[in-house]
């Protein structure tokens, strides 16, 4: 799939992975506008790393251009 396929996915709550990638990633997804020390925060993508837990996660240009990301059930 593409990142313009897995999007609207992550948008409805799905938790998407790269296929190329063979580290320890396990997924990535979208966290909602919140609030934080009561100031807004826009929505942020997080991605989960195996015995790190999560960090923000910003796509880059290869990210944004692969075709190899599926959908983590």
């Amino acid at each position: 799939m593409t990142f313009e396929e897995v999007l609207p996915k992550l948008k409805n709550g799905k938790k998407v992975i790269r296929d190329g990638w063979s580290g320890p990633e396990l997924y990535v997804k979208l966290v909602g506008a919140s609030q934080f020390d009561g100031e807004n925060l826009n929505p942020y993508f997080l991605i989960n790393v195996e015995g790190e837990g999560y960090t923000m996660f910003q796509p880059t240009v290869c990210d944004i251009l692969a075709e190899d990301w599926s959908i983590v059930e």
